[in-house]
């Protein structure tokens, strides 16, 4: 059995409803502990009964160590604060080989166990994600404002190599972790860029099709589709590969009709090959939390505790578009 973690509140509930989803229809064995960042969200999955997942509720898992750094964070940078302390929770109460953090915002077009056997029964004990960003000109501008890896697929096993990684992660983010560029930090994610060369026993994710993103996408091309299960190429070395999991980081809902995807790629045919089942999915979502819970959902989005940057973010960045086709109107899909 694989062990998951994730963590939102109720402004993601439809997201972290369709990461259950995908991971149910993959029909893998697993479970999903899922840390609930408000009452709210922890009542409605609690009442959803959620086959396969285990709710934590703030309650059960706020220390007083959290609690002091999180008056002074954004929501956003808190979430990022509390990554590894999520991790290190499931590894410590539920007596687990092995745990890996998802974002909530990731969709499984297969089964995790695919990419987890990169480390399973090996000397590895960490599995980091690169962002794999286009190695043009901008990519050292890219690695340097936002790391070479991404946190969005972290597995750690529960022994030494992996919790002397792990503890060390969760108490830098302890002491910082904020969404201001810092050279050598940002959030909880450039923590990630030095671990190859200060611990042992990390693993850079290997199968292209984990980790497949906005800010990659361009890099390949759809090869086939059967049934839900899509295949890429990477253009630069003719490389197929299937999809495992897709991050959908940065939707933009103009009005509750219209979505900005900023996908990253021109190329129509390859992006709504994956959007459209994953909007399908969230649109049912959140039909069914608007007719059983009464929980509808803003279409503003910041992370920024700067009032500036957060303002401009809230009203202005769901119109920033490079392709139009990357404007969706919900009722034609």
């Amino acid at each position: 059995m694989n062990h998951l973690c994730t963590l939102f509140d109720r402004f993601y509930l439809d997201k972290g409803l369709a990461l259950h989803r995908s991971l149910l229809d993959t029909g893998d064995d697993f479970t999903l502990f899922i840390f609930a960042f408000d009452d709210i969200c922890y009542d409605i999955l609690v009442d959803m009964k959620l086959d396969k997942a285990e709710v934590i509720s703030l309650k059960q898992f706020e220390t007083e160590d959290l609690l002091k750094v999180k008056q002074n964070r954004t929501k956003a940078e808190y979430c990022w604060t509390c990554t590894p302390w999520v991790i290190r929770y499931v590894l410590d109460h539920y007596n687990v080989d092995m745990c890996t953090y998802i974002d909530a915002d990731l969709f499984f077009f297969q089964s995790p166990d695919i990419l987890l056997t990169e480390i399973r029964d090996k000397e590895d004990s960490v599995i980091i994600t690169e962002h794999r960003f286009k190695k043009d000109h901008n990519y050292e501008k890219l690695v340097q404002d936002h790391g070479k890896y991404c946190v969005e697929f972290n597995t750690f096993k529960n022994d030494e190599k992996g919790n002397l990684v792990l503890n060390w992660w969760k108490d830098r983010c302890l002491e910082w972790c904020y969404f201001t560029k810092n050279g050598d930090l940002l959030g909880d994610q450039k923590y990630l860029d030095k671990w190859t060369s200060q611990f042992e026993g990390i693993h850079e994710l290997q199968n292209l099709g984990g980790g497949v993103a906005p800010w990659n996408l361009d890099q390949y091309n759809l090869c086939k589709i059967e049934g839900k299960k899509i295949k890429l190429i990477e253009k630069i070395s003719g490389n197929e590969f299937d999809l495992i999991f897709y991050h959908f980081q940065n939707l933009r809902y103009i009005t509750n009709r219209l979505i900005n995807i900023k996908s990253g790629t021109k190329d129509r045919y390859l992006k709504y090959s994956i959007y459209f089942p994953y909007l399908t999915c969230i649109e049912q979502c959140r039909e069914m939390l608007k007719n059983n819970y009464s929980i509808t959902f803003e279409t503003q989005k910041s992370c920024s505790g700067n009032k500036i940057i957060s303002f401009i973010q809230r009203n202005f960045m769901q119109f920033k578009c490079k392709s139009l086709s990357d404007i969706i109107d919900l009722k034609k899909i």
